[in-house]
């Protein structure tokens, strides 16, 4: 499966990646590397939960719209 993801640096200069398809499924890193690390697992452990406990994976459907500023 493949989930996107976003990425941004806070104000203490960590990474926090969120995945839009998984309601509060977030993670840090203090690299780039580590984060995208981290929310691999953070996936896995969120969709094995929904899993454990009979719930449904949130079907992924997202598209890119691109605008001009």
């Amino acid at each position: 499966m493949k989930y996107r993801i976003t990425l941004q640096r806070d104000e203490d200069e960590m990474y926090v990646v969120k995945c839009p398809a998984l309601p509060g499924c977030i993670s840090q890193g203090k690299t780039r590397n580590e984060a995208l690390s981290n929310i691999k697992d953070a996936i896995e452990g969120y969709l094995q939960s929904l899993k454990k406990h009979g719930e449904p994976i949130p079907p992924v459907d997202e598209e890119l719209v691109e605008i001009n500023v």
